[in-house]
């Protein structure tokens, strides 16, 4: 798809929407819309927080918000409980526009409970599923590890890389459903990316935030490990 067709936006929590949440500001989350232009159709990425101002934005832009793409369950991604607090994300969103939510099947369940959606209003995907966006062509890639059922988005020289792979560093494996050796499996699947994709990652948590996949190849501690037993030494536990 040409530049000039290809909407894609990159908007950093408690500067670009929610403005002014100190939740959303202190967790430092991106959501992403992606779209063609020449159908002026969207789908969001990770909506939480105030979801609403995410499609504000893209009407603002010309667009429609058509569908909502989850790469995991957290809260802060999705909306639900977290540090005793209450955030909003996808079920607000349905709430302004009816749409589908794709999320990876083995994360139907935790999206619903996380979320309070009924799980027959997710649309589940296996690894290697396209969703279509106007022209647009989206892959979804199963990256279990941070949760049994993320997922990352390949599109147009872009990865959108959730909390799989950040710019420096990877997601955490401690938490309910991590595993560390899924996340190693993961992350040598997205080292072995044909080309050369821009990642996207989920937070800011580096100096820039988004590098090409050969620069996180290179200085990204977490992809320097080429076997189970080096990625074990490096993270135990």
């Amino acid at each position: 798809m040409s530049s000039e067709r290809l909407y894609f936006r990159q908007l950093l929590s408690g500067r670009d929407y929610a403005v002014g949440d100190p939740i959303a500001t202190q967790m430092r989350n991106f959501a992403y819309l992606i779209g063609d232009r020449e159908t002026g159709e969207t789908v969001v990425v990770d909506p939480a927080y105030k979801a609403s101002d995410l499609v504000d934005v893209a009407t603002a832009d010309g667009m429609t918000v058509t569908g909502v793409l989850a790469t995991h369950h957290h809260p802060d991604h999705v909306g639900g409980t977290m540090l005793g607090f209450t955030l909003g994300g996808v079920r607000e969103l349905l709430e302004k526009t009816s749409v589908a939510v794709h999320v990876n099947k083995q994360e139907l369940d935790w999206v619903a409970q996380t979320t309070g959606i009924a799980p027959s209003e997710l649309t589940g995907h296996d690894n290697g599923d396209k969703v279509k966006v106007g022209a647009l062509e989206i892959e979804l890639l199963h990256t279990p590890g941070h949760t049994p059922g993320s997922q990352c988005f390949l599109f147009d020289g872009r990865l959108i890389s959730g909390d799989t792979l950040f710019v420096d560093g990877c997601g955490r494996t401690d938490f309910p459903g991590g595993d560390s050796d899924e996340m190693f499996r993961s992350l040598r699947h997205l080292a072995a990316l044909d080309g050369n994709p821009v990642v996207y990652p989920g937070h800011w948590y580096s100096e820039e935030p988004s590098a090409e996949l050969s620069s996180i190849r290179d200085n990204n501690y977490v992809l320097r490990p080429q076997t189970l037993q080096q990625w074990q030494a490096l993270m135990p536990g």
